[in-house]
């Protein structure tokens, strides 16, 4: 089971971003749309409204780790949890795929 990707603006044209490499990056297709022109969500544990995670100026492990199947991204900071949040990083589609490959040893990605 594979995810379809595509390029990401991660600050949207939209809201100013550029076409710059520093501004791509690759991004599951259904991400993509759900992010839409977000570039700040709400963090659920605080309330606070936080800059979504930028993969390309910071650290994945610095704000998120995977459960302990491998199945779930579990936020560690306010930028993880809301990006795991208004992303819907965990929802069934993707939580399916990631079983199937745990069970091939594909997943979780080794740091």
């Amino acid at each position: 089971m594979g995810v379809a990707l595509t390029i990401d603006h991660i600050v949207p044209q939209s809201l100013g971003g550029s076409t710059d490499p520093g501004n791509l990056c690759a991004a599951c297709w259904d991400c993509n749309l759900i992010k839409g022109e977000k570039i700040a969500a709400v963090d659920p544990q605080t309330g606070e409204n936080v800059r979504l995670f930028h993969p390309n100026q910071q650290e994945w492990n610095d704000h998120f780790r995977w459960s302990e199947t491998g199945w779930h991204i579990v936020g560690l900071t306010p930028t993880g949890r809301a990006t795991v949040t208004a992303l819907k990083l965990n929802r069934p589609q993707l939580v399916e795929a990631r079983q199937y490959w745990v069970k091939t040893g594909w997943h979780p990605p080794e740091d």
